[in-house]
């Protein structure tokens, strides 16, 4: 039971880190700042639910992915996890980072009259980094029930956190200074990188395993 509770402590701290509901506030603001707080809720809420799908599908169709492609696990746990530590970095800096989006990317997106599926969901919440974390976190259940569980759980509550934030995002940017905001980041960062670097060890071990 303990094993459980850590796991499931551990994949929701590695989702909502990486997903990072924080850092897409102001960059939700500015493309809805010609919305009505009607259409901001509207947005958010859409938002949140295709990210929450867009997880949860490859979170639960990661091992078929693997097969067609012909992809090893531990290969993918190196490369998400490299990516992962790439976004922690830029996290510990407080800066956007690439992998996310890209100032082309975030201007198109506020110029755009509909933002809640591309590019806020896709790939802002829901891009590279968070779809790599949700397969390794699935591989790592090995088909265990409750740990799966717990992935689609961390998912679940991170999306709702994330509507949340978004939805109520003026009160939430005017309650937060932007130093705090900035620094509670970075501490995310460190805990992000520490996740990165277990996903990498872990592949290294795999690989060495599936080569003897």
């Amino acid at each position: 039971m303990r094993d459980v509770l850590t796991f499931g402590l551990v994949a929701f701290s590695a989702i909502f880190f990486v997903v990072d509901p924080l850092a897409v506030l102001p960059i939700f603001l500015a493309m809805t700042a010609n919305e009505t707080p009607a259409q901001k809720r509207a947005t958010a809420l859409r938002a949140a639910i295709t990210s929450g799908i867009t997880l949860i599908t490859f979170a639960a169709a990661g091992s078929l992915i693997f097969r067609f492609f012909g992809i090893t696990l531990g290969a993918f746990k190196i490369a998400g996890g490299v990516l992962l530590f790439l976004v922690a970095l830029d996290m510990m800096q407080a800066r956007q980072s690439r992998t996310r989006s890209t100032p082309e990317e975030e201007q198109e997106g506020i110029e755009k009259a509909d933002v809640a599926i591309i590019p806020l969901a896709i790939p802002l919440l829901s891009g590279p980094g968070s779809i790599a974390t949700v397969m390794v976190l699935m591989s790592r259940a090995t088909w265990h029930p409750v740990r799966m569980s717990a992935v689609f759980l961390a998912v679940t509550i991170t999306c709702l956190a994330t509507w949340l934030l978004m939805r109520s995002a003026a009160n939430a940017e005017r309650f937060l200074p932007k130093t705090l905001l900035r620094a509670f980041e970075r501490v995310m960062g460190l805990l992000l990188a520490a996740v990165a670097v277990e996903f990498i060890a872990g592949g290294v071990r795999d690989l060495v395993l599936l080569a003897q």
